[in-house]
């Protein structure tokens, strides 16, 4: 092995053990969770066939003697049909299915148990107040179990919230992607940045200890600078998503707009089958924003019902409803524009010399100017233009009350040259499936599809860390190779800097503040 190559060996240990803590990863729990043993339901409260009562911790074994009525431990992973006792009256509990995994081969490391009981409410408080009086049982506070399995090494802290996400999904594409960051999406992804960071501050270390024996390669700079470039380049196109994963986990943000009397509310009540809105023909009905969450095609929607825009009310709640309305709109992910079909059939018989490529485009900006959202709302390229699919806002034209028309062939043909316009009535749903698989091909483009090779992320979180460490990059990058002689000590921090923001957002490094905020997303029992 060269001089260079051990002194690189020597400098990459000591960066790791010096210059880099460690979360306490794999320490013996008396160092990062308390002994004791832990309970708690874990298949949700409530009436039910079966519940699970999980159990982790050192009185584990003790359990299986004096609960589960074993004479010995029994052996992991088998399934024992048992009666389960109180520990001091000896009476039977229940009778049901008892589970042992031994450590380290269980969810949180350490020795667990699952006892699976009858669901009823009386059964459940017996066992619970069963295990409550062995000596150093107690009742596990919210997300404690996960807690465990975060300082034994077997979740990271991003695979910690994916499975919380993943508790939490109720759609389609947020099991999805939840699935994919639990099993390690993410992880792997910022892992494999963070050994790049970390390779690259071990050569840089060992410039700055053995350059002056001259043996170190005289390329070794040009391959950091190249090396780093390519990593803030990665890094840059991770967070230009778009902001993708974090819509699939909140919500895209859905708000109807339009004039007073388009059948906003109505388009409301349809797409959620109920009478969500309340319905009436006196204009300014809606004053206030009424929301909604939806699951269309898989896709988590806030659906916001606005008030009705008009120019010259008086009605300081009226006005109030408009102001919130607008600054929804501003913030919205997809706008649909309401128009009533009617007012738009007899502005056209009435504009016969209007040359017919443009006729949509002229009423509309009248439209949009009359409703004061034509700062908001940038439809053109958005409407006309259908390969524009990196955007941060899309807009539908919806044209409603279909059902008022004798004929409608100008908005027909409006909406077969265009996609993002459609024709529907609120009253009889005419056009209500076009609308979805419009409303699904547009969140598909909001969304995006994770995947194991390309994840998305979903938290600001991981965000605002990710841009810290491309900004200590690029403060690196910024000097010269000319000054970078002299001021390589300042370059390893910032390398240094970047890799520790990597690793807070898997839980590399200590942030206790931050696991607290995770883990208290967690019920009891997980």
């Amino acid at each position: 092995m060269s001089m260079y190559c051990k002194s690189l060996a020597f400098v990459s240990r000591k960066t790791f053990r010096q210059k880099l803590p460690l979360m306490k990863i794999g320490l013996p729990f008396s160092q990062a969770v308390t002994n004791d043993t832990i309970f708690a339901l874990s298949s949700g409260f409530g009436k039910c066939g079966v519940a699970v009562v999980r159990v982790t911790g050192p009185r584990v074994p003790t359990i299986s003697l004096n609960i589960a009525g074993f004479k010995h431990v029994p052996e992991p992973r088998k399934v024992f049909l048992r009666t389960f006792k109180d520990p001091e009256s000896r009476g039977d509990l229940d009778r049901g299915i008892f589970v042992y995994f031994k450590q380290p081969h269980s969810f949180t490391g350490e020795d667990c148990c699952e006892l699976q009981v009858h669901g009823g409410s009386a059964v459940v408080a017996a066992v619970l107040n069963a295990l409550s009086r062995v000596p150093g049982c107690r009742p596990a506070e919210p997300g404690e179990f996960t807690r465990r399995a975060f300082y034994a090494g077997k979740l990271d802290l991003t695979e910690v919230e994916g499975l919380a996400d993943l508790i939490n999904a109720e759609t389609e594409a947020q099991r999805k992607q939840a699935l994919l960051q639990m099993g390690g999406s993410l992880n792997d992804q910022y892992t494999s940045w963070r050994a790049s960071l970390l390779l690259n501050l071990a050569h840089l270390e060992a410039f700055i200890d053995f350059s002056e024996e001259e043996n170190i390669e005289d390329n070794v700079l040009n391959d950091v600078i190249t090396s780093l470039k390519n990593l803030k380049c990665s890094v840059e196109r991770h967070l230009s998503d778009g902001g993708k994963g974090e819509r699939v986990r909140s919500g895209v943000r859905t708000v109807i707009i339009g004039a007073p009397n388009v059948g906003k509310s109505s388009l409301l009540n349809v797409l959620t089958n109920d009478q969500t809105a309340i319905v009436s023909s006196s204009p300014g009905t809606t004053r206030d924003v009424v929301k909604t969450v939806l699951d269309i095609k898989g896709y988590p929607v806030t659906l916001c019902d606005t008030a009705g825009l008009r120019v010259g009310s008086s009605d300081t709640i009226e006005i109030e409803g408009m102001s919130r309305a607008r600054t929804l709109a501003h913030s919205a992910d997809l706008i649909l524009v309401v128009v009533n079909s009617v007012d738009f059939a007899n502005w056209f018989e009435s504009s016969n010399d209007i040359n017919q490529n443009n006729f949509v485009t002229i009423y509309l900006d009248a439209y949009l100017n009359s409703l004061g959202l034509s700062d908001i709302i940038d439809y053109k390229e958005l409407l006309f233009n259908s390969r524009v699919t990196n955007v941060s806002k899309r807009c539908l034209i919806v044209f409603n009350k279909a059902d008022l028309l004798n004929s409608n062939n100008a908005i027909r043909d409006v909406c077969e040259r265009h996609r993002n316009f459609i024709s529907i009535s609120c009253k009889t749903e005419y056009g209500f499936s076009n609308l979805i698989d419009c409303l699904e091909e547009n969140l598909k483009h909001l969304c995006g599809s994770s995947s194991r090779e390309n994840p998305l992320l979903s938290r600001e979180r991981h965000r605002y860390h990710l841009m810290a460490c491309c900004n200590s990059i690029s403060r690196f990058l910024e000097i010269s190779k000319e000054e970078l002689d002299s001021q390589i000590d300042i370059g390893a921090e910032h390398i240094r800097n970047s890799a520790t923001e990597l690793g807070k957002i898997t839980g590399n490094i200590s942030a206790e503040d931050v696991l607290d905020v995770v883990f208290k997303q967690f019920c009891i029992g997980k």
